[in-house]
């Protein structure tokens, strides 16, 4: 079967899912809905089934069987109750004209930045090029693993490191999809479903044209006031602004050098950050079912939040706390703006203090009950063994604690830009509905508005990895959550400037300096171009993948892009640092025993030993990195591939797997 059947068949029962449990959602909701829920089961059911049968074919069977069983009895059980026939009660050109670019620019960047091949090179885009490989060896080295699973960069240590995103990767593979049609189909999809969710968030919470496009234009083109400092340099150098686009990290939005951090989403987020990509496809419909079931105080809404919210940890953690940050703030406004009692109503249905609390509780209980298993097996362990978890004021602006490098202020304004002055004032705009009545749009925002503050004190406070940068998968959940009030807030200035004179002028001015410093990092991506493996190093993977063992172990150097580990999936002694540090593992054993291995290896036959290494990988990397001793691996091994640069030798005694058995 078909990896691409499977993925089908997974976002059909998704899709039949949430129309059975939501039928009167407009079907455009149901269908986004529905795609999602089937990525999530793609990605959890088949998970479930290798604890007990390693991550194999029939375990993505087995999964699958599973969701067809729970969508059709579903179906079965809410067949009489009537669809909502409507698409969309938004104009049809607002999702169109928002939607449909975004998505082919996605599917664009996702088919230049994911192992493109040039003349059997393969390359990458700029963002990709230092992340990639990372998920590259997760989904490759899954296929018929063991669970719960270890890095294969370094063997014996649990993947600790959020891997749902790319297992399902791993499932299509499995079923004779390609590596890179896996990556570009799955990551396609989920950029499309991210798009069209946020615009349907936007227009929940606004039900504004224009204050979708605002927050949809400020979200997705976002960046600061870097091009002031891109301009100024051109000022002095008319040849820089070509450096834009052809420097490395070079753009108006990332560059360190500057203090200029809040880079654009797309660009260095979701396209190089497949785990974040992921966790934004499961927030969003969470925090559409968040509003939509603290507006209406349905309980069968809470439920399905708890179930939604309850998978999250393992797709990607950053996300699953920032909901539930932003849930808190949303207990806590909703709590107060109940009545304290009301008699006349069910109590998890009724506007009182009490009903309103045990609805958040529902939820979050369920939430709760599926996540710990995952926190405390994966997320806890790797957070605080690996000494993540630290105080720390103002995040990357205030590197080791040695004070701001930037005033607090300035430091902001300049990364986020403007709009960062008005989120206080653009989340308490919206109107209020009287206390105890169902919460109107202006709640809503003020809901989220609450939600977000707390997840962007908590973000400035405190560090929850060994990469400080990282912070900003939660202070961009905040941001997230701010955008349609702030759409809603700059329309509202527009409307009370009515018959100003320059008033198109001074609009178009702010918008301006909103996304040109996003809008030239999107420009500089799309031509981005870097060649990743070298046409050998993938036509050794390709062999190592079709002749060697799963469950070899190979003895090669660290770089990140190591074909090895990346493209065959096979475990090596000790991975790049660039990942492993910042994962909070411990590899220094590792990494000096690789090198005595590699340099000695005569005299490193117990370590040989001990870490079980079957072949040895030499390329030119070996080669500068270390004064490999490669004469001894000639004589004392079998050389079974050669060709460029690149020699696998096969430690005599290793089993042969060979493609005819």
């Amino acid at each position: 079967m078909n990896g691409y059947l499977v993925l089908a068949g997974f976002l059909l029962c998704g899709v039949v899912l949430m129309d059975a449990l939501l039928p009167d959602r407009q079907r455009l909701i149901r269908l986004w809905l529905g795609l999602s829920a089937g990525l999530i089961m793609m990605m959890w059911l088949p998970t479930l089934f290798a604890f007990f049968m390693k991550f194999t074919r029939a375990a993505q069977l087995l999964g699958l069987g599973v969701a067809a069983l729970a969508a059709g009895a579903a179906a079965f059980l809410n067949r009489k109750k009537p669809r909502e026939k409507r698409w969309t009660d938004m104009p049809l050109w607002l999702p169109l004209a928002l939607i449909v670019p975004l998505a082919l620019l996605g599917g664009y960047l996702q088919y230049t930045h994911i192992l493109r091949n040039v003349d059997g090179t393969l390359h990458v885009g700029q963002s990709t090029y230092g992340d990639l490989c990372l998920h590259l060896g997760i989904a490759t080295s899954l296929r018929n693993a063991a669970y719960p699973p270890h890095y294969s960069l370094l063997p014996g240590a649990a993947l600790g490191y959020p891997f749902l995103g790319d297992s399902m990767v791993t499932t299509m593979l499995l079923f004779g999809s390609g590596l890179s049609g896996a990556f570009i189909a799955t990551g396609t999809l989920m950029m499309a479903l991210v798009f069209t969710g946020f615009v349907l968030f936007a227009w929940e919470l606004t039900r504004s044209r224009a204050a979708t496009v605002i927050a949809t234009a400020l979200m997705f083109v976002n960046g600061g006031l870097g091009f002031l400092y891109a301009l100024d340099g051109v000022g002095r150098d008319p040849t820089a602004f070509n450096a834009i686009f052809t420097g490395f990290y070079a753009t108006p939005t990332n560059q360190p050098a500057l203090n200029l951090r809040w880079v654009n989403v797309i660009c260095d987020m979701m396209i190089p950050q497949r785990t974040l990509l992921t966790g934004w496809m499961a927030l969003i419909p969470a925090l559409w079912l968040l509003v939509t079931a603290a507006r209406e105080r349905r309980p069968a809404l809470f439920i399905v939040l708890g179930v939604w919210a309850g998978a999250m940890p393992m797709i990607h953690t950053h996300s699953f706390m920032a909901l539930g940050l932003i849930s808190v703030g949303a207990v806590a406004y909703c709590t107060l703006r109940a009545v304290p009692s009301d008699p006349s109503a069910a109590l998890l249905e009724g506007n009182s203090r009490v009903g309103a609390f045990l609805r958040f509780a529902l939820y979050g209980g369920i939430a709760v009950l599926l996540a710990l298993p995952q926190l405390l097996t994966w997320s806890v362990p790797q957070t605080v063994n690996g000494g993540g978890l630290r105080l720390r004021f103002n995040w990357v602006n205030n590197p080791n604690g040695a004070g701001l490098i930037d005033g607090y202020c300035w430091f902001w304004i300049k990364n986020v830009g403007l709009i960062w002055l008005m989120m206080v004032p653009a989340a308490l705009s919206g109107r209020r509905a009287a206390k105890g009545k169902p919460l109107s749009r202006g709640d809503m925002l003020r809901m989220l508005g609450l939600g977000a503050l707390i997840v962007y004190g908590v973000a400035e406070l405190i560090l929850f990895q060994p990469n400080d940068y990282d912070n900003n998968k939660l202070f961009y959940v905040a941001y997230m959550a701010m955008m349609p009030a702030m759409g809603a807030y700059l329309v509202g200035l527009w409307n009370r400037l009515r018959g100003v004179r320059g008033r198109a002028v001074l609009a178009t001015a702010f918008m301006l300096a909103a996304v040109l410093s996003g809008g030239l990092s999107i420009a500089r991506e799309t031509v981005s171009d870097l060649r990743l493996f070298a046409e050998e190093e993938a036509a050794a993977a390709a062999f190592i993948d079709a002749e060697t063992p799963e469950d070899a172990i190979f003895l090669t150097g660290r770089e990140h892009n190591n074909p090895v580990a990346a493209l065959a999936g096979r475990s090596i002694v000790c991975g790049s640092p660039s990942y492993l540090y910042f994962h909070g593992i411990d590899y220094n054993q590792q990494l000096y025993d690789e090198q005595q291995m590699l340099e000695a290896p005569g005299d490193s036959l117990e370590l040989l030993d001990q870490y079980g290494v079957d072949y040895v990988y030499i390329s030119s990397y070996e080669r500068m990195a270390f004064a490999v001793d490669e004469a001894w691996f000639v004589d004392n091994c079998d050389t079974v591939f050669a060709e460029g640069n690149v020699c696998l030798y096969r430690r005599r005694g290793v089993h042969w797997k060979s493609t005819e058995t």
